[in-house]
């Protein structure tokens, strides 16, 4: 008899800023609202989203963190946390080193083959 695995339940997208930005156009909203807070309707014309769409993306971007919200009147301004993106950043420069080494090692190569 075979080994049977059990399938892996995915993590929900809420439960952390990875899952959270494994979605496309969360992270379209994230750049959006990086230079300035903007409101629901701003976000729904500059990305051709639907509000329903939109919105439930930013409840996903708020509960990790990732989006702060205020009020002014009956309108909520929403902007990305830039200090809750630092995680990520920190993450991938775990990588960089790997990138730069490939990308010295590819010149290196490309040079020695121009050079003969």
């Amino acid at each position: 008899m075979g080994i049977q695995f059990l399938p892996v339940p995915r993590a929900a997208t809420s439960s952390d800023v990875f899952n959270a930005i494994a979605e496309p156009r969360r992270r379209d909203i994230l750049a959006f609202l990086v230079l300035s807070e903007r409101p629901v309707g701003d976000i729904v014309v500059a990305l051709r989203l639907g509000q329903p769409s939109v919105s439930k993306h930013l409840k996903v971007l708020r509960s990790v963190g990732l989006v702060h919200v205020r009020r002014e009147g009956r309108q909520m301004l929403y902007r990305t946390n830039v200090d809750a993106i630092r995680p990520l950043h920190d993450w991938t420069l775990t990588f960089e080193r790997f990138w730069r080494h490939g990308l010295a090692r590819i010149k290196a190569r490309a040079e020695e083959k121009t050079d003969r």
